[in-house]
């Protein structure tokens, strides 16, 4: 990783603010989110999702051969 610093015309005041900089970014990468809560799907949620599925499964069971 490369951090580019030019903002002075000091060679010590450079440095110091790409390392800076560069804490600034570690820090800001080093927080961690809380892990997520595992919540139960609502029933209309539910009723969507089986509704999917045995519409799904009617499509499913028409396929085939045809008797003419």
């Amino acid at each position: 990783m490369v951090i580019k610093a030019q903002r002075y015309r000091s060679l010590e005041k450079n440095r110091a603010d790409a390392i800076a900089r560069l804490q600034a970014l570690i820090a800001g990468v080093a927080v961690t989110m809380p892990p997520r809560l595992a919540t139960k799907p609502t029933r209309s949620s539910q009723r969507r999702r089986v509704d999917s599925k045995v519409k799904r499964g009617r499509v499913k069971a028409l396929r085939g051969r045809v008797d003419d």
